[in-house]
């Protein structure tokens, strides 16, 4: 009786070890998903604030003005855009430096202009060279100010923390697979003469293999539940800290990842049990000394 009981609480404890290790690797993919999400979220958000100005002729008639705003409108490239006007421009310029534009030159020297706010898309060197040719023609534009240098380096430092993240993905997915696979290996090991006794009376491959899949893919289930309460906690923590960390969490993206993580699980742990009970089934009697 005390040998059964000890074999049930060495089961368990086998059992919750590997859920809670599971359960600690989907947390670190996990991490590094919302950290993908959060890296985009400011690369979008930063695309947003790309554009360029278009400094009008200082003839341009209203009816001009008129036209290109409705043009901006239907744009397909723009995101956003805003009109300054010639006397918004001098106010703004008085307020930045104090000088009073029109005491020195006797009239308003600036042009009005349009801000012009391109879409996260849009937002390259080579997009931005086709707006400008598109727009060249127009002719109540004086000027076009792209600033293609900022874009590219702006593009570069987002392309060089996608490939950092990529990376780190990728490398700890390896090593959850192993950890997992270790960790689902161990459990097996641990009821592998039960294995060697269910084969001696007889049992077939399939009815010894299928407990040993359908619990570790329950223990992988559980051990997601168990990273995403934790991957909530953290959630509330950095919310806690700075609410602009969290506000690129999308209900429909964060459902995505925890449904991504249950599958993670389960299929790590059922395919892991698969291939180790199936290890202590061919097995000879000797082979079961062996680890």
């Amino acid at each position: 009786m005390t040998k059964e009981k000890k074999s049930k609480i060495s089961y368990f404890q086998s059992n919750f070890t590997s859920t809670v290790s599971v359960a600690l690797v989907l947390l670190l993919i996990g991490v590094v998903a919302f950290l993908g999400i959060l890296a985009k979220s400011f690369s979008d958000e930063l695309k947003e604030n790309v554009g360029f100005n278009v400094i009008l002729r200082k003839d341009a008639t209203a009816e001009q003005i008129v036209e290109m705003d409705g043009m901006w409108k239907s744009a397909p490239y723009v995101s956003r855009v805003k009109y300054i006007s010639k006397d918004d421009a001098l106010a703004s310029w008085q307020k930045d430096t104090g000088e009073n534009l029109v005491e020195l030159f006797g009239v308003n020297p600036l042009s009005a202009e349009f801000e012009v706010y391109v879409k996260p898309e849009y937002v390259s060197s080579d997009s931005l060279s086709k707006i400008e040719k598109s727009l060249s023609s127009i002719k109540c534009i004086e000027e076009i100010a792209m600033h293609k240098a900022e874009v590219d380096e702006a593009n570069r430092n987002i392309s060089n923390i996608a490939i950092i993240l990529l990376s780190v993905a990728v490398l700890l997915m390896f090593i959850s697979l192993a950890l997992i696979n270790n960790t689902v290996r161990l459990t097996v090991y641990s009821r592998r003469f039960i294995i060697h006794t269910m084969k001696l009376v007889g049992a077939k491959p399939g009815f010894i293999r299928r407990p040993f899949v359908v619990s570790n893919m329950l223990n992988g289930l559980i051990a997601s539940v168990v990273a995403m309460v934790l991957l909530v906690g953290v959630y509330f923590s950095m919310s806690r800290i700075d609410h602009s960390l969290t506000d690129g969490f999308e209900p429909l993206t964060v459902a995505a990842v925890f449904f991504g993580l249950a599958i993670v699980g389960i299929l790590i742990c059922g395919f892991a049990a698969f291939f180790a009970s199936n290890k202590y089934i061919r097995a000879n009697y000797d082979d079961l000394f062996k680890k």
